[in-house]
């Protein structure tokens, strides 16, 4: 359980080999957290991050198998996750993929398996997260939504909808677990310079996976629903939803050029 200062001590991550996980991994084992769980694919490269926590004082650190698109095994997988470990305080759910829009363009079928990496096997695994939480009569799921989820762009409207659903999934589990003692943190980063963005130009206000990680860290501190990375990103965003499409397609243009 979380100690009585309130801080996280069991850390559940799907999607274990996440640059933003890892450094939000780190941070946490600094602090108090002793037992992290890395559920992934083999192919996820989890073992650097398994690496890095420990160094950070982790205590128990444990890899397991999990693929969002086999939604079959997510129940198994998670409640054996629970079941040896008594009580996690906190699941951050940072799995998907970015892919580019030509590349979906080119073949329909990588599309619909990027919505349901990105969104379909979120939602399974999530449900299952928080019947667990419920259980146990507290905890915190953060999901990875993204700006780009908040006004569909010509130039990643695949990669979008699926932010945009897992978005919309996240506010509305949150309100459903209301007074359940189980919150829900949606994280709505811009552009983060990580491995999955490697070799892309920089959009602006971009920023770090510790930045963004130090940001979560804040947000669970302070109770907050949603948190923005960087917080900045809120203001033009608010505008942006409110523009009339002939108006936005002039700025997404200009963005995308």
């Amino acid at each position: 359980m979380q100690d009585a200062l309130g801080e996280v001590q069991s850390v559940l991550v799907l999607g274990g080999g996440s640059d933003i996980g890892r450094a939000l991994c780190v941070r946490l084992a600094r602090a108090r957290c002793r037992t992290v769980v890395l559920a992934g694919r083999p192919e996820d490269d989890m073992e650097p991050v398994a690496e890095a926590v420990r160094a950070a004082g982790a205590t128990t650190v444990e890899l397991v198998h999990w693929d969002s698109t086999d939604v079959e095994s997510h129940q198994k997988v998670i409640d054996e996750v629970f079941d040896r470990h008594g009580d996690i305080d906190l699941v951050y759910v940072p799995a998907g993929i970015l892919g580019s829009q030509a590349a979906f363009d080119a073949d329909p079928v990588f599309a619909a398996k990027a919505v349901e990496i990105n969104f379909g096997g979120l939602v399974s695994a999530s449900l299952v997260v928080a019947e667990r939480l419920k259980r146990q009569g507290h905890g915190t799921i953060v999901l990875m939504s993204s700006v780009a989820g908040l006004r569909g762009r010509k130039d990643n409207f695949v990669y979008g909808s699926t932010k945009a659903g897992l978005d919309a999934f996240g506010q509305g589990l949150g309100d459903a677990l209301d007074g359940s003692g189980v919150k829900v943190v949606v994280v709505r980063p811009g552009f983060v310079r990580t491995k999955m963005t490697e070799g892309m130009d920089a959009a602006p206000f971009s920023t770090t996976p510790d930045k963004v990680a130090a940001l979560i860290v804040d947000g669970l501190a302070k109770g907050q629903e949603v948190v923005w990375a960087p917080p900045l990103l809120k203001y033009p965003f608010f505008v942006f939803r409110l523009l009339p499409r002939f108006a936005w397609r002039i700025v997404a243009d200009r963005a995308a050029g």
